[in-house]
């Protein structure tokens, strides 16, 4: 199976430019699951609720699930992307992950950020994992990350890749957590982050780049650099995903010992 990774630096509201930069970026490349940053098409600095419902779309029927729908179909692939999703009077900060023949399954982010508290709803799904064909999918959002309950119910779930939309801000802390999230659950993590910066109000947000891919040993497949606009593609074994033996007396998943584990 091959994971494709995408770092842009989009500009905020520009949804149909963002869109276009980003699908040709992809194009040239063949990846069976593409991963997009968090909130790919808009931009993440919002400055209020109006603004964040404005440029909120419905799934799967909003320009931005279409877009990506049409391009999967087009290429045989499937992505996992960020995208402010309304529903019923919410807004979320969501993801969803799409393939040839429509949508699969959506996520809306459990773990606000910061302001995100103030111009988002916080996610009502409980983290779950889809089954692509050729591998097992689960998908969390940026500060997810820090939580390590967040990729560990994915993992007994049989989540074999983790997709990570994400806008870091913090130097180098969710590229440390993921390679952690990866080693523990013995699956793939793939992050995709934003690059640039978006001055937009009183203050200014840099984006750390270094999106990756993690495999379950906690080593680094690839990951990008931290200014660069880019993507990549990395070849994983699956098989590596679903061994979780530590040594012959031992297992990631089976030696939890969740009665004596408090809340």
């Amino acid at each position: 199976m091959r994971i494709g990774i995408v770092q842009s630096s989009p500009e905020f509201g520009a949804v149909r430019a963002n869109l276009a930069s980003v699908t040709e970026a992809m194009q040239p490349q063949q990846a069976d699951l593409w991963v997009l940053p968090e909130l790919f098409a808009t931009g993440y600095q919002f400055l209020s609720p109006e603004e964040t419902r404005a440029l909120a779309e419905p799934v799967p029927d909003g320009p931005t699930t279409r877009a990506l729908l049409a391009f999967a179909e087009r290429a045989q692939c499937y992505i996992v992307a960020g995208l402010p999703e309304s529903d019923r009077g919410h807004v979320y900060n969501a993801s969803v992950l799409i393939g040839p023949t429509g949508l699969l399954a959506r996520y809306r982010k459990v773990h606000l950020f910061y302001e995100e508290k103030l111009n988002f709803s916080p996610g009502d799904l409980p983290f779950a994992v889809a089954d692509i064909g050729s591998a097992r999918v689960g998908m969390m959002i940026c500060f997810d990350h820090l939580f390590p309950e967040s990729a560990r119910s994915l993992a007994l779930q049989g989540a074999d890749v983790i997709a990570h939309p994400a806008n870091l801000v913090l130097p180098d802390l969710a590229q440390r957590t993921m390679s952690i999230r990866a080693l523990e659950n013995g699956v793939f993590t793939a992050t995709a982050n934003r690059v640039g910066t978006e001055a937009r109000g009183a203050e200014s947000l840099t984006y750390t780049g270094q999106s990756q891919v993690i495999a379950p040993s906690g080593e680094i497949l690839v990951r990008l650099d931290k200014t660069s606009v880019d993507v990549a593609v990395v070849e994983i074994d699956l098989e590596s995903a679903r061994d979780k033996a530590i040594t012959k007396h031992n297992d990631k998943l089976e030696d939890r010992r969740p009665g004596l584990y408090t809340a």
